[in-house]
């Protein structure tokens, strides 16, 4: 695991293998970014030109390496694309990309120094957070592991002499980057080895590490208590399905929030099963979970003033002799019943469940996260997440916050006309599936169904970002991306500061 520290040393006399300043784009050519000046120095003036010659831009996600001269005590100097050049300086995102882009680059050193621009507590952890994150790497599965190593050592250097917040800054990135990695982890595993019941013998065992309360509901727990919406997703499967509760509460807590996720450890389809070329990348329907799991872990390790509580509803899609059939009538939890007109259409069975579930504790909001709908991918992409809610206010807030943090997201409605296909079931109170058209807002129409009256609720479509399936590019590596993860810890600290959701 690549660790984290804070130094206000000289880039120049600092010891490491690499030092990595930053390149921009100017008006009349490359430039130097804040915090490359003594590297600059020690090349007597002449780096950017030494820069230009090996091909160097300013371009973001550019990379480019130059041997140290003799003034430097590292042995390589790495530039990197910070983009367009900022006079009031640069986007926190621009900055966690380059450090992401820089330790992916010197993957396999032992330590490198980012004098990257770093002057304000929040620029040293967003150097310090895209560094972590693209020093991710996972090997679990290979033979001779990951080929080089991760970077053993990052150095944010800044400025800020005698200053704490640079220090609990580093600190912070190193909490909030290694529960994203832990979700990254989550995802990336093979479904043949996360299942719902090993899945929640890993929160069992965080709960320890971290003095959190979990709770496990097994097969039996659920069949005695109506969970029909888990039962039914995972009847055609030989790993049951589980309900876990992972409670994070703070002496001071003013504010109470329910985050729910989605946690399919693999989705067939079930019956109505996937065609090919739709199915290899199945393992990460338990995005949500992840996410979810990952952050009320976060909100424990920064301490977080708000009690934080994860509902992780997970299950296997199978189908079988067993599994549940186009047709079928479900009692949910809490009473209402579902027809299941396509078996594909799972993740809202389990999230109803959970979401009745924690509505029983009478959080102030609830926040759900899924990996949920296709359709939310032809509509905002690979790399946006949908965020719809029963509250305007709440919805357009989770949006800013996002962007604060650098997830890509946008608002949607939910358009009241398009209930009608759901309601229509002549033997259910609702179906599963509506109008083809607007499918992912049918999908947070039939989960707003199951919110208690009276409680502030947000779903996260992450069905586009949670898992790249390209290039790396920035700190986002391919695989698991821990989509969400900041937005909720953000809104966490949110609630935490203000006293209220």
């Amino acid at each position: 695991m690549t660790a984290l520290s804070v130094s206000t040393s000289s880039a120049a006399s600092l010891r490491a293998d690499a030092l990595v300043v930053g390149v921009a784009k100017g008006p009349k050519g490359m430039l130097l970014a804040p915090g490359a000046e003594a590297v600059n120095e020690a090349f007597e003036g002449k780096l950017a030109e030494i820069l230009g010659t090996l091909g160097a831009t300013g371009a973001e996600g550019e990379a480019v390496k130059v041997a140290s001269p003799a003034g430097l005590k590292a042995a390589l100097v790495l530039a990197v694309g910070l983009g367009e050049a900022a006079e009031d300086g640069y986007e926190l995102e621009a900055l966690r990309r380059a450090g992401g882009v820089a330790a992916r680059t010197l993957a396999g050193a032992k330590k490198a120094a980012l004098a990257l621009p770093a002057e304000s507590a929040e620029q040293v952890e967003a150097v310090a957070l895209g560094g972590l994150l693209g020093s991710y790497s996972y090997g679990t599965y290979k033979a001779n592991g990951v080929g080089k190593e991760p970077v053993g050592e990052l150095v944010v250097l800044t400025a800020r002499k005698g200053s704490k917040d640079a220090k609990a800054a580093v600190e912070r990135a190193a909490a909030i980057g290694e529960e994203m990695n832990r979700a990254r982890d989550l995802v990336n595993a093979a479904p043949n080895d996360l299942t719902p019941k090993s899945f929640a013998a890993i929160a069992q065992a965080a709960g320890k590490e971290h003095g959190l309360k979990v709770e496990v509901l097994d097969e039996k727990a659920l069949t005695k208590g109506g969970f029909g919406g888990l039962l039914g997703v995972g009847a055609g499967s030989a790993n049951p399905p589980r309900l876990v509760k992972v409670a994070y509460t703070h002496p001071k807590a003013k504010a109470s929030l329910a985050f729910v996720g989605k946690g399919i450890t693999y989705d067939s389809g079930g019956i109505s099963l996937k065609p090919a070329g739709h199915n290899e990348t199945m393992k990460c329907d338990m995005a949500g979970a992840a996410a979810v799991f990952a952050a009320v872990v976060a909100a424990k390790r920064l301490g977080l003033a708000v009690n934080v509580t994860g509902w992780l509803a997970l299950a296997e899609n199978m189908p079988s002799g067993t599994a549940t059939r186009p047709g079928d009538v479900l009692r949910m939890y809490g009473g209402k019943t579902v027809e299941v007109l396509n078996t594909d259409a799972e993740g809202r069975l389990v999230l109803a469940d959970a979401i009745v579930k924690a509505g029983e504790d009478a959080p102030d909001v609830i926040v759900d996260v899924a990996t949920l709908t296709g359709a939310m991918v032809l509509a905002l992409g690979t790399r946006t997440f949908g965020v719809m809610a029963n509250n305007d206010e709440l919805r357009d807030n989770l949006h800013t916050l996002a962007g604060e943090v650098g997830e890509q997201s946008w608002p949607m409605p939910l358009p009241a006309d398009l209930k009608k296909g759901m309601t229509d079931s002549t033997i259910a109170d609702l179906a599963n599936m509506g109008e083809r058209m607007g499918g992912g807002l049918v999908a947070g129409l039939f989960l707003q169904e199951f919110v208690t009256e009276g409680t502030d609720w947000a779903h996260l479509d992450i069905a586009g970002p949670a898992f790249h399936e390209s290039a790396p590019f920035g700190y986002t590596p391919k695989g698991g991306t821990a989509s969400a993860v900041r937005t909720l810890v953000r809104f966490a600290e949110q609630t935490a500061a203000n006293g209220k959701a």
